[in-house]
């Protein structure tokens, strides 16, 4: 990949976070500002990045279109939207869906809480594996050697006092998962999150993604969400079903 592209891929992902100035990008590239602009320009340009009267960079709508379209081709996503929709209005909690994508665990659907309380989890956006319920989902239906590419390179430094630190550890409840065919999320990554998850497979046993119901404690603690297993696994064998 050239420098050029490289840099673009870059900066489209520091502005997806979050709105960014021009004196923000320069300060985190840690180059000059009139070298981050001229590629600000281009981007603006071509309709990927837009800028605002404020000075802030935001994703432009020829992003917002692509992501989309790229979305829209997800049958995953097609296939399990309804579910997901009716899952969300019996249990009231958000509810996510995770697809495998090459070596990432990345949302592809979402429906929030009906409440009001909205997670900044983002459609599109990848998951650590190792501690989120999707990505332990999606491992527990997978083989040991495809586990070991996902898992290559994991930092396992620990997010929070339940992070899972070590392979071992990991493991040890990636095969519970499998025997139980559901897992959880016990403030692993955001202290203050916790969820349930299970995966969906097509009729051949191959993984596909997971479904998660996410709360925050305060609202649900993870003995409540718990008591949502049953609607979870019906929800996912259900999706399961039909991916054929």
């Amino acid at each position: 990949m050239s420098q050029t592209i490289k840099r673009a891929t870059e900066i489209i992902e520091f502005i997806s976070e979050s709105p960014r100035t021009l004196a923000e990008m320069a300060a985190h590239f840690e180059v000059h500002r009139s070298t981050v602009f001229r590629q600000l320009q281009t981007l603006e340009q071509a309709g990927f990045l837009v800028h605002r009267p404020d000075g802030s960079y935001h994703i432009g709508h020829r992003m917002i279109a692509i992501g989309q379209e790229a979305l829209d081709k997800i049958d995953l996503r097609r296939i399990a939207h309804d579910e997901l929709r009716e899952l969300q209005k019996r249990v009231g909690s958000t509810i996510h869906l995770a697809q495998l994508i090459d070596n990432s665990v990345v949302y592809v659907d979402k429906i929030e809480d009906t409440a009001g309380v909205r997670m900044y989890s983002r459609i599109g956006r990848s998951v650590l594996p190792h501690c989120t319920g999707v990505g332990k989902s999606i491992l527990s239906m997978l083989p040991a050697s495809r586990r070991d590419d996902i898992l290559a390179g994991t930092d396992w430094t620990a997010h929070t006092p339940n992070t899972l630190t070590t392979r071992e550890a990991l493991d040890a409840e990636v095969d519970e998962i499998a025997r139980t065919g559901w897992g959880v999320d016990d403030g692993e990554f955001e202290d203050f999150m916790n969820c349930i998850a299970a995966p969906v497979s097509d009729s051949t046993g191959t993984i596909l993604g997971a479904i998660s119901i996410s709360s925050i404690r305060v609202v649900n603690d993870l003995d409540a969400l718990k008591t949502l297993v049953p609607a979870l696994l019906a929800t996912a064998h259900r999706v399961s079903q039909q991916l054929g």
